[in-house]
């Protein structure tokens, strides 16, 4: 009879911590097999194995592709890798970032449904913006346990209270709580898993394929839009995630709402920093010319250019008063009560 004993877990902002307190109160003898993504730095060496290790509850180790899962272990994503499984062993791929992060906790979320089903837990803890959330539902659907940190205890509630409002959660509990709730289901028997959805096993199969061509697997799951992938400027397809709109495009970025609209923002502001730039180059360039028809006794000219030089200066503070408003780049999390 097989039990609950998968856990894959997702964090974020303050997901060391979050991690850190839940391990610390996990009791002796409870050895599930647990799978970590935290959003760390893509270029800083990783001490995560390291400090979860110290917190003595089980071993924890970066895995390398293709490595044999290890029971009893805490397998944690390397910096810059989707951490992936199958039925008896690991994927570390280095493919298209999914929520603006690699590795991200969607992925992992839905590797592990179809490979395990109803033996797995998911659990979201502390984070900014929404991953998790498509990967908590994705669990839910293949007959999973879905487990969220109460946001109200949350460092960073932005990813609690994405994966309740989306994820479809089964518990919402304060982290001192959750170590007595796992191994409350762990001693249940998992029941059947459920016939693991197509559309899901299309997404999991998208993450391991890295950047080979997967534009047929995103139109099998998604509707073509006229948008834009922030990423790498394609064209992205919608998908219809319950209640909830997600984006892909056909390299393989995705998107959840909250980290869509972050990464638009953040390419506006790219781009108006760009625009910036080039009129205060226009303003030099007219400068320059205006000075020169002077000097060679051409007024009319030389007016011309100032009246452009003129038109680019009002263009450049109506762009700065853009820019330097307070409130010119509000996260999703700070826009949410």
């Amino acid at each position: 009879m097989e039990k609950r004993d998968i856990i894959a877990i997702g964090a974020s902002a303050g997901g060391l911590a979050a991690v850190t307190r839940l391990f610390g109160g996990m009791p002796k003898g409870y050895a599930p097999t647990v799978f970590v993504v935290i959003h760390t730095s893509p270029t800083a060496p990783s001490v995560l194995p390291l400090l979860l290790d110290r917190i003595g509850w089980l071993p924890a180790f970066h895995p390398s592709d293709g490595e044999p899962i290890r029971p009893g272990h805490i397998h944690v994503a390397p910096p810059d890798r989707h951490l992936l499984v199958h039925r008896d062993h690991v994927l570390i791929r280095r493919g298209p970032r999914e929520n603006r992060t690699r590795p991200a906790a969607d992925p992992l979320f839905r590797s592990a449904g179809v490979a395990f089903g109803s033996r797995v837990i998911g659990i979201v803890l502390s984070g900014t913006l929404d991953d998790g959330a498509s990967g908590l539902r994705a669990i839910h659907r293949c007959g999973g346990i879905g487990i969220v940190q109460d946001p109200s205890e949350a460092e960073w509630p932005g990813m609690p209270r994405s994966a309740i409002e989306r994820g479809e959660p089964d518990h919402v509990v304060a982290l001192d709580a959750m170590p007595e709730l796992l191994v409350r289901l762990a001693a249940e028997p998992a029941p059947p898993s459920p016939p693991i959805p197509p559309d899901i096993a299309t997404e999991a199969r998208i993450a391991e394929l890295e950047f080979s061509t997967v534009s047929d697997d995103t139109q099998a799951v998604a509707k073509a839009t006229t948008l834009s992938c922030p990423e790498c400027g394609g064209g992205l397809s919608e998908i219809r995630d319950g209640s909830v709109l997600r984006f892909r495009c056909r390299v393989g970025h995705a998107f959840s709402p909250d980290s869509m609209e972050e990464a638009q923002a953040e390419a506006m502001e790219k781009a108006l920093w760009v625009a910036l730039r080039t009129h205060e180059d226009r303003i030099e360039l007219f400068q320059r010319l205006a000075a020169h028809a002077r000097e060679r006794g051409q007024p009319h000219l030389a007016a011309n250019w100032d009246r452009q030089n003129r038109d680019a200066r009002e263009n450049a503070e109506l762009l700065r008063s853009v820019l330097y408003k307070p409130d010119v780049r509000r996260t999703s999390e700070q826009k949410k009560p």
